[in-house]
């Protein structure tokens, strides 16, 4: 069997991609591409969450279609990036509780979010954000970051990282490299940031440096830093960013995926497809395509193209599956924590949930106010 018989047979090209679909119940369509693919994971956003036995329902349904443990993954940071808000009540932002100036909180915010994740049937919380709170992102991140002092960042994501721990549920660092002195929307526009490595090094880099064990996943963003690439390719697709910065120089040995790849930060630069495959040739992991099937198929068929006719990227794909088989493995017991309930969380639990949201909020609006 030569090596691509091999990378087909294991279905190991699934294990590249993290996939996002529409609608609040399984369907057999939904199951189809599941099955068809069978994803390293699933990212849910509001539009598929109504209520917590319902998302819990949506999320074994989806990993019965799949013969591995799924990442079961969603975007909650509190404040303005909360994709359970309507179904529970709304969460403080990072800014917010780090306007507490309390590290108990910092450590409790995480501890909540992941608490809600669990209730729900999440496994990742794509979460704490790295990047640094400058003025020139302001109007794009607003109370999404914390402060424009890396040490200060850390110090917050450190603690919350840890409550998400305690809830055993894995985190994420983003944006990689840094999206703090991007003035362009990745979600619209390719931000071009014109900054220098040293500088980079020593301010947008440090949380990453520091976290860089504590950190289960790294997203890479899409912009581009033409001082650090002589180019204008987003950090997605850079195998300087990815491979020889992150990997390498920083020695980051947890799972890279990349920003959602139908942002229009980097459409500009290739097709779904061609960008999933420029992310896994630069060193990445696993790709999150969020929103639409035939982008999703588009992928699935590129990367397939590519193995059959590259060698190099066969084994640079065979190489990722088994970093996300790997990471899999290591934290098996978070993956499978919530798999051992049976039953969808019942309202008394959600009751619980609701009633600690409220009391937290209360307790950082408090805390704020007396500083």
């Amino acid at each position: 069997m030569t090596l691509t018989d091999s990378l087909a047979h294991s279905r190991n090209l699934g294990q590249l991609l993290i996939i996002g679909f529409d609608g609040t119940e399984m369907t057999p369509r939904l199951a189809s591409l599941l099955r068809r693919v069978q994803p390293a994971g699933v990212i849910l956003f509001a539009r598929n969450i109504r209520s917590a036995p319902q998302t819990w329902r949506l999320l074994a349904e989806c990993q019965k279609c799949v013969a591995t443990r799924l990442f079961t993954c969603v975007d909650l940071e509190g404040g303005p990036v909360d994709r359970l808000r309507d179904a529970l009540e709304p969460t403080p932002s990072a800014a917010d509780v780090f306007a507490t100036a309390d590290r108990r909180l910092f450590r409790k915010h995480g501890q909540i979010l992941g608490e809600n994740c669990r209730t729900f049937g999440f496994n990742v919380d794509f979460a704490p954000v790295l990047d640094l709170a400058f003025a020139a992102s302001r109007s794009v991140m607003g109370s999404r970051t914390v402060s424009s002092n890396p040490r200060e960042t850390i110090r917050y994501a450190r603690e919350f990282l840890a409550g998400l721990r305690t809830a055993k549920v894995l985190g994420c660092g983003k944006h990689f490299p840094g999206l703090g002195e991007g003035r362009l929307d990745s979600h619209h526009e390719l931000p071009v940031i014109d900054k220098p490595l040293q500088q980079l090094w020593a301010e947008d880099l440090l949380p990453y440096r520091v976290l860089h064990a504590q950190l289960p996943f790294v997203m890479i963003s899409h912009a581009a830093y033409p001082q650090v690439t002589k180019e204008k390719t987003p950090a997605s697709l850079s195998k300087t960013w990815i491979t020889d910065i992150l990997r390498q120089q920083i020695r980051y040995r947890g799972l890279i995926v990349s920003d959602d790849l139908e942002m229009g930060g980097v459409r500009g630069e290739a097709s779904v497809g061609q960008a999933a495959v420029e992310f896994i040739r630069a060193g990445g992991d696993s790709c999150l395509i969020c929103h639409h099937e035939e982008f999703v198929t588009q992928a699935c068929e590129e990367f397939v193209r590519t193995v059959e006719r590259d060698e190099k990227f066969a084994r640079r794909a065979a190489e990722a599956a088994r970093r996300v088989r790997a990471c899999k493995k290591k934290w098996a017991r978070i993956l499978h924590a919530g798999g051992r309930a049976t039953r969808a969380p019942s309202p008394a639990r959600v009751q619980r949930l609701t009633r600690r949201l409220w009391e937290f909020d209360e307790q950082v609006r408090l805390e704020k106010a007396a500083l």
